[in-house]
């Protein structure tokens, strides 16, 4: 009997172990076709000689066998300008690419434009070829090429200066093609650098255009055809994430710069303009711009003389508006707003502050000549978004104030050196802050109650200030219509 029993189990395990080998075999027929997560795989606009985001699909067996890939390959071969991962293993052909039973493998995509000298966007087609028991598949790849006028280092320092290259202001930046920023591009002293209108800056992670002492910058955009500056990465994923690149830098001495029909978005610090000491002209002269999305701060102020108008600042990590180590700063018709979702928000979207500390530990008080708020709306997610931090209530080393205004604070706005006709806490009836749309709804409650004074003659759309139909401005950048 005893033999009998293990006759028995003998035979059922050698049929498990037929039935689990028969399972494990490869299909081989034509029926053994391969499915995929998506039939194409699309890019957005990737500029000349960088690389594109990876894009990923899924090569899928729905059969109860495996399936052997006798060939999996770029269609144009060694000269395709895509790259393909399959499973971790790279090549522009593989051969011998098994997929077990209901299993799957996962593609990983990339592509990287020659420069073609075109000014207009090129169509790069491509598609990956699967060959399985005599079947032929492929998933198509299309991405556009966009050639650019490249500013790369060509300088590279020692001591902790970094990489750098010298832009040649001869000419002005026009917006035939975009111009892409790798390391720190200079406007170097002496020179100007104009952009005309529609011109596109893109920059690299942690770039900077820099205005060195002696420079100038001038933007001369247009309502409808702004000059834009942004990251390198047009995809989709990437419309709305800050902290892609670094800064535009007015560095000390910097002259003149001028900044009109912009819009400056989804870096680390939108634009910094560092300490001039006295100065009778701004170091900056901002109208009719947008600055959001910063990781830091859309507009820093080091000391400087900034003078804004029919702005909005806006959805930053940090401060909105950080205007620190004294200076002399006047804002017109602007919005300062910051809701911002990302992470939490622990500092006031206005910091004013009026002195340092140096190297020895030593305080030292750089006077806030003034920093004036006219027409302006300044409101977030805070309790408090005004911040006020000075050394020394000495009179004039601290001097700042609201003129009719909508402020989201705590403090008294009840002294008339530093308060007029402040609207406290109350909603700006933006019409949607989750997409940056600091546009007025009909029950806002800054319609009508600007400061005729205050002259500026067109918003932020270009449209007549005040509306035709009252007398009276709104507040911040923009009229209701």
């Amino acid at each position: 009997m005893k033999l009998i029993k293990l006759f028995i189990g003998l035979s059922i395990s050698m049929l498990f172990l037929l039935s689990s080998c028969k399972k494990d075999e490869s299909l081989t027929n034509s029926t053994g076709k391969l499915n995929f997560s998506t039939t194409e795989v699309l890019f957005d606009t990737v500029f000349t000689q960088v690389g594109s985001t990876t894009r990923i699909f899924r090569i899928i067996n729905n059969h109860n066998q495996a399936l052997s890939i006798s060939k999996i390959y770029l269609a144009t071969g060694n000269s395709s300008q895509f790259r393909m991962n399959v499973d971790g293993v790279s090549g522009k052909s593989l051969t011998n690419v098994d997929i077990p039973a209901n299993d799957s493998l996962f593609v990983f995509v990339q592509v990287t434009v020659n420069p073609t000298g075109i000014n207009s966007p090129l169509l790069i087609r491509d598609s990956i070829i699967f060959e399985t028991n005599g079947n032929v598949q492929h998933v198509k790849l299309t991405a556009i090429g966009q050639d650019v006028y490249l500013h790369k280092p060509d300088h590279f320092p020692i001591n902790g200066i970094p990489p750098y290259s010298i832009i040649d202001c001869t000419n002005p930046w026009i917006n035939d093609k975009p111009h892409l920023i790798f390391g720190y591009a200079v406007v170097d002293e002496g020179f100007t650098l104009t952009m005309q209108a529609g011109t596109r800056v893109h920059l690299s992670n942690s770039a900077v255009l820099w205005v060195y002492k002696g420079g100038t910058l001038v933007v001369n955009g247009q309502h409808g055809n702004e000059v834009t500056f942004q990251g390198a990465r047009l995809e989709a994923d990437y419309k709305e994430i800050p902290g892609q690149w670094g800064k535009i830098w007015l560095s000390p001495e910097s002259i003149n710069n001028v900044i009109n029909w912009a819009i400056i978005k989804n870096g680390s610090i939108g634009v910094q303009a560092d300490t001039v000491g006295a100065s009778a002209s701004p170091t900056l002269v901002i109208s009719n711009s947008i600055v959001k999305n910063m990781s830091a701060a859309a507009i820093y102020g080091q000391g400087s003389f900034i003078r804004g108008t029919n702005c909005v600042f806006a959805n930053c990590g940090q401060y909105v508006a950080a205007l620190t180590i004294g200076g002399k700063y006047k804002f017109d018709q602007c919005t300062f707003a910051n809701f911002w979702t990302n992470n939490q928000r622990t500092t006031p979207l206005l910091g004013l502050n009026n002195y340092y500390v140096d190297i020895a530990g030593v305080t030292q008080i750089r006077v806030l000549d003034s920093a004036y708020f006219g027409n302006c709306i300044l409101s977030g997610d805070l309790d408090e978004e005004i911040g006020l931090d000075s050394s020394t209530f000495v009179q004039g080393a601290f001097s700042y104030k609201f003129d009719h205004c909508i402020v989201k604070t705590g403090l008294n706005t009840v002294n008339g050196l530093h308060y007029n006709s402040v609207y406290k806490n109350n909603n700006p009836g933006f019409k949607d802050v989750t997409i940056n749309n600091y546009q007025l709804k009909s029950i806002s409650l800054a319609i009508d109650n600007g400061d005729t004074g205050i002259f500026i003659g067109t918003d932020l759309n270009n449209q007549p200030r005040p509306n035709p139909t009252t007398s009276l401005p709104d507040l911040g950048a923009y009229e209701f219509y």
